[in-house]
């Protein structure tokens, strides 16, 4: 197996070299803490260690519209962790999840507070716990869950794959870009067709399935993720581009986009949110505007 530009692999792999690319500073094949560093922990009785990236999103999304339901118990501390300078390994970090991925929450309102890590199980953990986006039918909640689990499935062909080929890779091969693009564009109709006659992914209801795939799927077709609206030509999806401008009005959906968020607009930035009130006192615009 060797390539046109003379690379053969090895019989064995090792690290030896940066590999280059946008996060060459933290990528490495080792898991585990890098530094000794505790993680702050607020007054609310969840606590939330992320970034604003669709992962992130994810969560402060479900917890917004908790929140806008009327749910008390689903006030939260959102502490940015900044991905790139690799504040994922700090061992408090790690004690969350021993992944060193984003988000992770920590419960504190049970008896012995518990962890949940992958964005997938957040959401599901929140749904189950307040009884909320998520279906009491059997056979709709396995419709949902089949979707949940669709998106973490398929994601990683979305923005490991295609992203980073696109996006974040040092150099530009044609052959890793037409591969994901394809699969990409293919995971595209299956959405459009899903959407083809019904409101939400699961049907005329709103759920995690939904929070789960349009931080990704919606956003990539709104033009948010790698500039990659034109090369992909997502207008061709109509019924997911219909879908995903609906959620962009929900007023939850809107504050969940800002937390933890750290690029764009500065108005639309909340790098931390401990109090409903943060959304206009504390975002980066009326941060520098009362700093001057």
């Amino acid at each position: 197996m060797k390539d046109p530009n003379g690379y053969e692999p090895p019989k064995v792999w090792k690290w030896e070299l940066p590999n280059g690319g946008a996060f060459e500073s933290i990528n490495k094949p080792t898991a585990g803490a890098t530094h000794q560093k505790s993680l702050p922990v607020g007054k609310h009785p969840l606590q939330l260690y992320s970034q604003g990236t669709p992962n992130g999103v994810k969560v402060t999304m479900m917890l917004e519209e908790l929140l806008a339901l009327g749910y008390n118990d689903a006030e939260y501390d959102a502490w940015l962790c900044r991905i790139n300078k690799g504040e994922q390994f700090s061992s408090g970090f790690v004690d969350i999840n021993p992944n060193s991925k984003i988000p992770a929450l920590l419960d504190q309102s049970v008896d012995k507070p518990q962890r949940v890590f992958e964005s997938g199980a957040i959401l599901l953990y929140l749904a189950e716990k307040f009884g909320e986006f998520i279906p009491t039918n059997f056979n709709e909640r396995t419709e949902c869950l089949s979707w949940l689990f669709w998106q973490v499935g398929s994601t990683p062909y979305l923005g490991g794959g295609f992203g980073h080929f696109y996006s974040y890779a040092p150099e530009k091969f044609q052959y890793p870009i037409d591969r994901y693009a394809m699969e990409t564009k293919r995971q595209l109709d299956v959405l459009d067709q899903q959407l083809k006659d019904q409101e939400f992914i699961i049907g005329n209801t709103y759920s995690i399935a939904d929070m789960a795939i349009w931080p990704w799927y919606g956003q990539l077709v709104l033009g948010r993720l790698y500039t990659a609206g034109e090369f992909l030509d997502v207008k061709e999806y109509k019924n997911v581009l219909l879908w995903a401008e609906k959620l962009d009005k929900r007023p939850p959906v809107s504050r969940g986009r800002m937390v933890n968020r750290l690029t764009g607009n500065p108005k639309f930035q909340l790098h931390e949110r401990h109090d409903a009130s943060d959304f206009e006192m504390r975002n980066e615009a009326a941060l520098k505007d009362t700093s001057n």
